[in-house]
């Protein structure tokens, strides 16, 4: 027989619940209201939120997963199809292997961006000129402090992410330019590179200040990445088992690489 300690504080969630019947997802009944009535970006986001997103919130939503979904032979694409090269039985492990490196390089800058503008605190009533402070305050800390500002700069699109143009006229369409985005475009518009280069505003910092804007908490900015590039690992794995490229990648590594002996 199971027992519980009495002193133990209830525990509670609001996600999801099933029973012989019937199985709930935030208080919807998944097979009758949510299953081919309602897009997966938009579960996903109710999952996140705890609500239905907006016509406008959603189209937004799944603006940002579609635009993080790929880009090209990354090391997320070549982690999974190297990881499927030694283990093709065990498609989740190499989808793991993909996804494992998001990080400071590759799809953390999502995180990154949301979380320096969270910082600063901007609201739907912050003014012009709040944000212009706001924005100096932002570069002044990371020129002190010799770091480069999260979301601006990207080393293939030099004169400006297509992505992120995208993304803020699907914004200001559904009038959802709100005061994290509105934030960051003030940050690129001061900042500049060691060179005195503009910096272009990449789809990663876009994405994190129109989630945050979203209202999606920057705990789990970078898990919507994360299930966004799950799709493209997938894409990829699915064309390493038609057409595999994993092993002549490995060989291409092996004579690249020139062995040094240390003894």
């Amino acid at each position: 027989m199971t027992t519980f300690d009495t002193d133990m504080p209830p525990m509670t969630t609001s996600i999801g619940r099933s029973t012989a019947d019937d199985i709930w997802v935030q208080g919807y009944d998944l097979a009758g209201e949510l299953m081919g009535e309602v897009d997966f970006g938009s579960v996903f986001y109710l999952l996140i939120t705890g609500r239905l997103p907006t016509a406008g919130e959603a189209r937004i939503f799944n603006a940002v997963l579609v635009a993080l979904a790929d880009h090209g032979l990354t090391p997320t694409a070549l982690a999974a199809r190297l990881t499927y090269t030694g283990a093709p039985d065990a498609i989740q492990g190499a989808i793991a292997a993909g996804v494992l490196g998001a990080g400071s390089v590759f799809l953390g800058v999502f995180e990154d961006a949301g979380r320096v503008l969270t910082a600063a605190g901007p609201t739907p009533d912050t003014g012009e000129e709040d944000l212009e402070r706001m924005a100096a305050e932002i570069i002044e800390d990371h020129r002190a402090r010799g770091a480069r500002i999260p979301g601006l700069g990207h080393p293939f699109h030099k004169d400006g992410d297509p992505r992120t143009a995208r993304l803020l006229a699907l914004a200001r369409e559904h009038d959802l330019l709100g005061p994290h985005t509105r934030l960051m475009l003030r940050v690129q518009e001061r900042a500049t590179s060691p060179s005195g280069r503009q910096l272009a505003l990449n789809a990663g910092g876009a994405c994190g200040a129109l989630l945050s804007d979203l209202a999606i908490d920057t705990a789990v900015l970078r898990g919507v990445a994360v299930v966004s590039r799950a799709a493209g690992v997938v894409g990829h794995l699915a064309e390493e088992a038609r057409a595999p490229m994993g092993r002549t990648l490995w060989h291409m590594a092996e004579r690249a690489a020139t062995y040094e002996a240390r003894r």
